[in-house]
């Protein structure tokens, strides 16, 4: 009776975890890219001589092959702007940090998707196999669900559901016929006892904006160099695009 009811749980197991795998290679096939702006920006519209455009991206993040740069300024030009070198004679600044790269969570991506596949995996499994096994801990048993386990989870290696990401912080500088009168204090530690507060004010002729984009590509199975092209063209069309 012990092996009849561990080779139940035995194709349980197995049933639930190809069903999961299924589930997953059906649903991610096709691959989903987005690109997200924590704000949008409004800059005003100026005349075709004003539009030059001082372009500085870095990349902080782990993978710093990651170059957004060329694929900006191309667009930039083909909006209309001219890319000028010099700082103090342009119009617009266009200031970004890339701050992260690489392959993330999909629980921090997608809180619904997290939930949903926690249940699948995770209660209804156990749920199932208390009901199958009948609340017995015979050898058999036993044997049969540490074997399925093994083998869902050997199918559940087979597809995985795969999340790669990029973060960008961005800064707009945009000259005016006007003033901006600007002030900051910084606190820095000193060890562990105490702080030094630094502050300063000036006046500038440029107003700053700024906003963050995040951008993820998401698919069964995504390898890195399928998922960067896309990243970086969704990006470059945000980012690009604010102007």
């Amino acid at each position: 009776m012990n092996k009849l009811k561990g080779l139940l749980v035995l194709g349980l197991v197995i049933t639930l975890s190809a069903c999961g795998a299924l589930h997953t290679s059906v649903a991610k096939r096709n691959l989903d890219v987005q690109t997200k702006m924590s704000s949008t920006i409004f800059l005003d519209p100026v005349d075709p001589e004003l539009r030059t455009i001082f372009v500085d991206i870095r990349n902080t993040s782990d993978k710093p092959e990651f170059d957004l740069k060329p694929q900006v300024i191309a667009s930039l030009i083909n909006r209309g702007y001219q890319v000028i070198d010099s700082p103090s004679r342009a119009h617009y600044w266009l200031q970004a940090n890339v701050l992260q790269v690489g392959r993330t969570n999909g629980r921090d991506v997608n809180t619904a998707m997290r939930m949903g596949h926690g249940v699948a995996g995770g209660a209804v499994t156990g749920f199932a196999l208390h009901r199958a096994t009948g609340g017995a801990s015979g050898g058999a048993t036993v044997g049969a669900v540490v074997g399925g386990a093994l083998v869902g989870t050997v199918v559940d290696a087979l597809v995985e559901d795969v999340y790669y990401s990029v973060i960008t912080d961005i800064q707009i500088m945009e000259r005016f016929d006007g003033t901006v009168r600007e002030s900051s204090q910084h606190q820095l530690l000193q060890g562990d006892s105490g702080s030094t507060t630094s502050s300063y004010k000036r006046n500038t002729d440029m107003r700053k904006y700024q906003t963050r984009v995040v951008s993820y590509a998401n698919q069964a199975n995504l390898k890195w160099p399928e998922a960067e092209p896309m990243l970086t063209q969704g990006l470059t069309r945000a980012v690009a695009g604010l102007f």
